[in-house]
């Protein structure tokens, strides 16, 4: 018993470690669920942390804590969000649907900080005053995973468009062999083809902001189903402003609490755009892979940064790990969305019984976006070099550029040279001398690759 001290909740008493800041409920949840090892993750607990801070300035505002209660909380709660006490935050994901234990858990830890510092202080009734499990969890949900996006996914994103963006600049002369269905077509710019990605990238961000709008607002102040039931009708709005107040974001109080604790539509929605990016990021990849792909055997087109050896037998190969991990990380936030999208529908009646879930996989997925979009810029766009002579020689030989005739010799015609050039692997040029009667400055002009990467009509 030395180990441990006595603690009691309104089950009757149990053990508790004696060096913990929690109490009896966390440690039930501990006991009851020994399932994965995985626990809510760190901007979480800094949410829940902020919302027991602003709840406490609240509360102390509206007459419902006093002076001393209100700043001991508020310290303490501030010192969870700082993540001076992540240690003390155990309990395993597959909980109770509600994040009943969480909560409770952030309430214990604070209220035993509070005690230490002096103060008379309950985890039920002044820790949680004016609060449930079912509206605290939902909005550590939306206010954790809009700090996480907005402090650290659109600034990664942002990155990595910029990044895409100057290298299509550096790129924007150096024409390439297009390609459709894997197969050799019309050419275009190394800057063309970087600056799809650089759309695509665009896309999620404004995607993901307007997301985050829906995010941005609180079901805070509905307590138990959203009646708002032993809660002051002005706390809602109030711990957005206070909220707001805390982290610079424009949180708002929903105007509907019953949506924003019966489902998840707002962190579903995340989801998707989050998905959508995930999408983004692996055809980014892939074309990544495929360009470096080689150096010998494939295309050769891009020789991407060398990072580390590549086998542990086969001595000087070097593997494209970047877009490697970046495919991992899109299909890893593909199957979160598959889970939140399942989770998202558990909203049964007036709660969704599938928060921490919902928490877990939303926040794993803003934060690897984040990562593998940073080292995506970094340690494969910014540095890749061009095989300008391996890229020449393919576009020298590509038959299809043969399509830059088709209004002056036609159609058939260009077919048949195409044809002829693919069987007897000989240059485009030389075997349109041969079939077309065209001289050569004409066919040098109307062949050329960069003029060609304008579209139009060259003949």
């Amino acid at each position: 018993m030395s180990g441990f001290r006595i603690e009691h909740d309104s089950m009757g008493e149990l053990k508790v470690p004696a060096d913990a800041l929690y109490g009896a409920q966390t440690q039930r949840a501990i006991d009851n669920f020994p399932i994965s090892g995985l626990h809510l993750p760190r901007p979480f607990i800094r949410a829940l942390g902020l919302i027991k801070a602003a709840a406490a300035e609240v509360n102390l505002a509206m007459g419902h804590l006093k002076k001393n209660q209100a700043a001991a909380i508020r310290k303490a709660a501030l010192a969870v969000a700082d993540g001076q006490h992540d240690a003390q935050f155990p309990i395993d994901i597959f909980q109770t649907g509600s994040g009943t234990s969480t909560n409770m858990n952030a309430n214990e830890v604070i209220a035993h900080l509070a005690v230490a510092a002096g103060a008379k202080v309950h985890p039920n009734d002044h820790v949680n005053y004016g609060q449930s499990s079912n509206d605290v969890i939902p909005t550590a949900i939306h206010v954790s995973a809009t700090l996480t996006a907005s402090e650290q996914l659109l600034p990664a994103l942002k990155h990595l468009k910029q990044t895409i963006d100057r290298r299509a600049r550096e790129l924007r002369n150096t024409p390439k062999t297009g390609r459709t269905h894997l197969m050799d077509a019309m050419p275009i710019t190394f800057g063309q083809e970087l600056s799809g990605w650089s759309a695509q990238i665009g896309s999620a961000i404004e995607r993901i902001g307007d997301a985050l709008k829906r995010m941005r607002r609180l079901p805070q102040g509905g307590t138990a189903v959203g009646t708002g039931i032993n809660a002051d009708p002005k706390f809602g709005p109030a711990m957005a402003a206070q909220l707001k107040k805390l982290t610079g974001v424009k949180f708002e109080s929903a105007q509907n609490y019953f949506e924003g604790m019966a489902a998840q539509d707002a962190a579903v929605e995340l989801s998707g755009q989050l998905k959508t990016l995930a999408v983004a990021l692996m055809k980014i990849a892939n074309d990544l892979r495929w360009m470096n792909s080689g150096p010998l055997a494939g295309l050769g087109e891009i020789e991407l940064p060398a990072l580390q050896p590549g086998s542990s037998i086969m001595p000087g190969k070097v593997n494209p790990v970047i877009p490697e991990a970046t495919a991992m990380v899109a299909a890893q936030v593909i199957g979160n969305d598959a889970s939140i999208t399942i989770a998202g529908q558990s909203g049964n009646f007036q709660l969704n019984v599938m928060l921490p879930l919902i928490a877990h996989n939303l926040l794993q997925s803003i934060g690897i976006l984040a990562n593998v979009s940073m080292l995506l810029a970094d340690k494969s766009i910014a540095g890749f070099k061009v095989n300008k002579a391996r890229v020449n020689q393919a576009l020298a030989m590509n038959p299809i550029l043969v399509t830059a005739l088709n209004p002056v010799i036609g159609y058939e015609k260009g077919a048949a040279t195409a044809k002829l050039a693919y069987k007897q692997h000989r240059p485009i040029m030389e075997v349109a001398l041969e079939t077309t009667g065209l001289s050569k400055d004409e066919l040098r002009k109307l062949l050329d690759p960069m003029t060609l990467t304008k579209g139009g009509i060259h003949g």
